[in-house]
């Protein structure tokens, strides 16, 4: 990895966001291309995405709609060991989930003047499962779970073909939509899939969905980027990220194995430590040079720690550190220092923090509870991670009666009369009783 030297140096925060490290690929330069894709559904329909899965996965599903038995029987193949851990995966995630759906609230503002707030769950959720380089049964539990607590009344998986099973989904991915008892699974995959589920494919059918979740490539997270406005996303949940903050008291090879475990995910992958101890740097360098050689993904894990997006960072102190980091806003973010409770408290951006040293990232991926569907490529400045807020909208219901209309009428004819909106208070007038006072 490389190192970026930042001691001796200030930067306001304008000046971190510059040269933060990240992949020369971003998601604005791949927009043109899945535009295309997405047209080319949208135009041909079934032919398109049987067209691209022959071209991006190498091969041409017999059917892009998995069948209900084909899932049932990916649930009875699953290993046990698998199977056990999908299990506790999912009531894990769905306890998780529970705590995060609000309560209604009730407002009274005076007699007959009431607001109430209500969370209500979209209609239709599309999920997104990636199966390029590997396979992920654990990101079926990250979607199904939290849009099932939410309340969601239909859900369509999307997971790439897979060349190596006939065109179908991969059985694992398949295995688990049945443990989570979703039976609506389709062989599509990539900007064509996220084209698919937000303007519908009348010909396969597949019925329009109003969210898509789930993460994947640069290519997903530039798809979902483009049809949002035409349907809801939780995030551009791309590439994954990890950043580290650590001080001279972490331990290198914990901290080199966290960096090693996201490295592997894919080429483009963000490998970040931060750090005021050189030594602590000087020894992660030389306990990833040990990992990188026994571990079974050390080509495409290589790649990604010694790319542009990956860096070992020297501050001068945990404070430009933690700046660093809101700067960067990683989609995983790991504390190793001597009080990871200070450090927190320092903190701002981030989808997912980390704490201590028995909290790593990978835990989080798959039996934390929490849900590894997170915001990358620094839009955790401004976006979370799936949960079961992410399929609820809050709506107000406004109960007004004749002595709560009453109670404003005035305030309002004003205001409507100030904006030169006039009806806007004749509609008023026309129910309030103050307001027939006045004019008589």
């Amino acid at each position: 990895m490389r190192t970026l030297d930042l001691r001796r140096r200030a930067f306001d925060a304008s000046e971190l966001r510059r040269i933060v490290p990240r992949a020369e690929l971003d998601i604005s330069a791949a927009s043109a291309a899945v535009g295309t894709l997405i047209a080319d559904v949208r135009e041909r329909g079934v032919r398109a995405l049987l067209d691209q899965a022959e071209k991006f996965d190498r091969v041409r599903p017999e059917s892009i709609r998995v069948p209900a038995s084909a899932i049932g029987a990916a649930v009875h193949a699953l290993p046990s060991a698998v199977r056990a851990a999908l299990e506790r995966s999912i009531e894990r995630v769905r306890e998780v989930s529970a705590a995060q759906v609000p309560r209604p609230a009730s407002t009274a503002l005076g007699d007959g003047a009431v607001v109430e707030q209500r969370w209500q769950p979209v209609s239709r959720a599309g999920l997104y499962v990636p199966g390029g380089k590997a396979v992920y049964p654990s990101s079926v539990v990250m979607n199904a779970v939290p849009a099932q607590v939410a309340g969601v009344g239909s859900v369509a998986l999307a997971s790439p073909a897979q060349r190596d099973f006939d065109g179908s989904v991969h059985p694992l991915i398949l295995g688990a939509a049945g443990l989570v008892g979703v039976d609506e699974v389709y062989a599509i995959g990539g900007a064509g899939a996220i084209g698919a589920l937000a303007y519908g494919v009348p010909d396969l059918p597949l019925e329009p969905v109003d969210i898509v979740t789930g993460p994947g490539n640069i290519y997903v997270a530039a798809a979902k980027r483009l049809v949002h406005g035409v349907v809801g996303i939780d995030a551009e949940a791309g590439t994954t990220e990890i950043l580290v903050i650590a001080d001279a008291s972490a331990d290198p090879r914990l901290v080199a194995a966290d960096l090693l475990s996201q490295a592997e995910h894919d080429e483009a992958a963000a490998s970040l430590l931060v750090t005021d101890s050189e030594e602590l740097a000087q020894a992660v360098q030389r306990e990833l040079d040990d990992l990188l050689a026994a571990t079974a993904n050390r080509e495409r894990a290589s790649v990604a720690l010694e790319g542009p997006q990956s860096a070992i960072v020297l501050v001068d102190d945990e404070e430009t550190a933690t700046r660093f980091s809101d700067a960067y806003a990683p989609e995983h973010l790991e504390v190793h220092t001597t009080d990871p409770d200070a450090t927190l408290l320092r903190l701002t951006n981030a989808g997912a923090i980390f704490l201590g040293s028995h909290s790593p990232v990978s835990l989080g991926d798959y039996l934390a509870g929490s849900n590894h569907v997170l915001p990358t490529g620094g839009s955790a400045r401004y976006s979370s991670g799936l949960g079961a807020y992410t399929f609820l909208r809050p709506q107000q219901i406004i109960r007004y009666d004749e002595r709560g209309l009453d109670s404003v009428a005035p305030h309002v004819i004003a205001l409507a009369e100030a904006e030169r909106l006039p009806a806007h208070g004749e509609a008023v007038s026309a129910r309030s009783t103050v307001s027939s006072r006045a004019d008589s």
